[in-house]
């Protein structure tokens, strides 16, 4: 029995190349620089067997002291059903410490998260594919300048709960963000960047669902030829004007939050589409 006898240690850039392969083996879309961007944000662990290999994986992203999400669960698939996935996610639990927690769930994973605490909040949807007609963006919406990233990390905070300064800056660092005005002042972001096998949109952050529209628009415009990802909540009424356009509903996922309740920031802005589902 190999996982019980593997060692988990510290997740580190040279662990890279393996956890993309376990990624692969799982048919997941991620690259190794999106893995690299995980990284970054995160802390995290590897399970590694006696002859080297790594069979696991977890991240935790921390968002200050207060939040953070739990993610890149993954065990190599001859290794599944001795253990290793909860050994990985209380080695997670330990590195997150008494921050409030969610995560994004497959049917399988369910059951052991709700042994850890973990209960259903929510569903989240993927839309991905290519456009099928051209769109326009609106005058509503512009790039975003660097001095903008202040207002825009302030309406992150107030649609996820808690501050992702950090995730926020990181991700305009490698992609765009495009931000929407009214009356003078930023009341919508959103933002794009490079992921699997082409771009992923998110999060959008919008006062209704005509201003995510328009956000997105932004992004999509000119993009005919590229493959488009965006994960949103089923609460969020995006999924017809998506598929619409071509980003096919291709399943999703369940949100799960440890605990359920605590002293999370309330939200006071809509979030229409996750950074993803690692992130939220």
């Amino acid at each position: 029995m190999i996982s019980a006898a593997a060692t988990l240690t510290a997740f580190s850039p040279e662990h890279l190349e393996a956890a993309t392969r376990l990624s692969q083996q799982a048919g997941w879309p991620h690259r190794r620089e999106d893995w690299q961007v995980a990284l970054t944000v995160s802390k995290g662990c590897v399970a590694v067997a006696a002859d080297g290999r790594v069979i696991g994986t977890v991240l935790m992203t921390p968002y200050g002291g207060d939040a953070g999400t739990i993610n890149m669960v993954i065990v190599d698939e001859c290794e599944r059903g001795q253990g290793l996935g909860r050994r990985l996610m209380l080695e997670a639990l330990t590195l997150a410490g008494d921050r409030r927690l969610q995560l994004v769930a497959t049917a399988d994973g369910l059951p052991l998260y709700e042994k850890l605490g973990f209960r259903r909040t929510g569903e989240i949807v993927q839309h991905q594919g290519h456009l099928r007609l051209p769109i326009a963006r609106t005058e509503r919406v512009r790039a975003a300048a660097h001095d903008d990233l202040g207002a825009v990390t302030a309406l992150d905070a107030a649609a996820f709960g808690a501050d992702r300064r950090g995730l926020i800056v990181r991700l305009a660092a490698i992609g765009e963000v495009a931000v929407l005005e009214r009356e003078g002042r930023i009341a919508g972001f959103a933002t794009l960047r490079r992921f699997g096998r082409g771009f992923v949109i998110g999060p959008v952050v919008a006062p209704a669902l005509d201003d995510a529209q328009a956000l997105i628009a932004h992004f999509l415009a000119g993009r005919e030829g590229d493959f488009i990802r965006l994960d949103t909540g089923t609460e969020t009424r995006l999924a017809p004007w998506l598929a619409g356009l071509g980003l096919a509903d291709v399943g999703g996922g369940i949100v799960m939050r440890r605990p359920v309740t605590g002293a999370a920031i309330p939200p006071t802005a809509m979030s229409f589409a996750l950074a993803s589902q690692a992130f939220g």
